[in-house]
């Protein structure tokens, strides 16, 4: 599944007359980006969402081949956030018993394949790629990469799923790319728009939500300066 239904408030002006995801990255929209990414990745079906512009989304989608079946996810009448997007995605995703969440407006080159075999593996309920990097919020982690907290390390504020045996724990950021089980969805007691995040927060309290540690190139591609930023990354290093 595709986040692409965000405002993209910070990405104004290019967002003042079209969708976050259809802003053009490094030569193509964000959406073709991230999607070539996980046709690449192997996947075979895709479930984006929509609301900011959602008529032109549509369009967008059902004129372009992505190389994959296509399901649109639609949020016009109400913004749901990552949780509740996901949960009203919820046909299209429990098919499978295994699924990728992937924010539209992330630049990262995972490798996608390796996460989603560890993901298997380990048999956790929901694995989320962190990085080490420096960042407002952080997720943090036990010795084993289980998820038993996250902080915002502007002010101080903590969300607590479980205190670590030594008391202490490593904090992560967030890449804005798990793999769930789609088991995940019995244990939805959420309704209507939340985040994700807290989502895997709660049910860290009981189930294995694991942190998976990746490296190389993430850029978050909120706004027109950090899009810049990212494009010349990625030229210097095809140089």
């Amino acid at each position: 599944m595709i986040f692409a239904a965000g405002l993209g408030t910070r990405l104004a002006p290019l967002t003042n007359n079209k969708p976050k995801a259809l802003v053009e990255f490094n030569g193509k929209t964000m959406l073709e980006n991230v999607a070539q990414k996980l046709v690449d990745a192997g996947c075979e079906r895709l479930v984006i969402n929509v609301h900011h512009f959602s008529d032109m989304m549509k369009d967008f989608i059902k004129s372009h081949d992505f190389g994959a079946e296509v399901f649109i996810s639609d949020e016009t009448d109400m913004l749901l956030d990552t949780g509740g997007g996901m949960l009203k995605a919820r046909e299209f995703l429990e098919v499978e018993p295994h699924f990728i969440l992937y924010n539209v407006d992330v630049d990262c080159d995972l490798n996608i394949e390796t996460m989603y075999t560890n993901h298997i593996q380990s048999g956790a309920l929901a694995t989320l790629a962190v990085k080490d990097r420096e960042s407002t919020r952080s997720l943090i982690f036990d010795g084993s990469m289980r998820l038993c907290a996250w902080r915002n390390n502007i002010t101080g504020e903590s969300k607590i799923s479980w205190r670590p045996f030594n008391g202490n724990g490593r904090p992560l950021a967030f890449s804005g790319i798990s793999i769930a089980s789609s088991e995940i969805f019995d244990l939805i007691t959420e309704t209507g728009k939340f985040s994700i995040t807290d989502l895997y927060l709660r049910l860290a309290k009981s189930e294995l939500i694991e942190g998976y540690l990746h490296e190389g190139r993430w850029a978050d591609l909120g706004s027109v300066e950090k899009i810049r930023a990212a494009e010349q990354i990625i030229k210097s290093t095809n140089q």
